[in-house]
């Protein structure tokens, strides 16, 4: 399916023929991509929910909570990866371009061991 160490292109294309193969094409519209990366989301917060630091930190020791994180990670992913292909947005340089502001909103002088603001003025 997907090399060792494939790029975000080579598994953005195992999927479109993972869904191609299935005819899911119809079924995959933006809105419902959107919709199932929420679901996914919500998914993933159910493995921390009502769980305390220390609890969670004793859970990522245990195997099945790890493959339990990886795969909501994983499908949250795909469908993000698939959101981008169907709408005709370069995942790789969506990302790098998206770095790149980043590296300009929080230089690293200035942001260093600091987190941003939940609300700032300049925003």
């Amino acid at each position: 399916m997907v090399d060792e160490e494939p790029s975000l292109n080579k598994l953005t294309q195992a999927i479109r023929k993972f869904v191609n193969d299935r005819q899911w094409q119809g079924f995959q519209k933006p809105n419902a991509l959107a919709q199932s990366i929420a679901i996914e989301t919500g998914e993933l917060l159910e493995l921390f929910q009502w769980l305390r630091e220390d609890e969670i930190e004793e859970l990522l020791l245990s195997d099945k909570y790890v493959e339990a994180l990886s795969d909501e990670i994983a499908d949250i992913l795909i469908y993000a990866l698939r959101l981008a292909d169907v709408i005709g947005i370069d995942a790789s340089k969506s990302i790098k371009d998206k770095m790149k502001k980043n590296e300009q909103k929080y230089p690293q002088k200035d942001w260093a061991g600091r987190i941003p603001d939940k609300i700032t003025k300049n925003e």
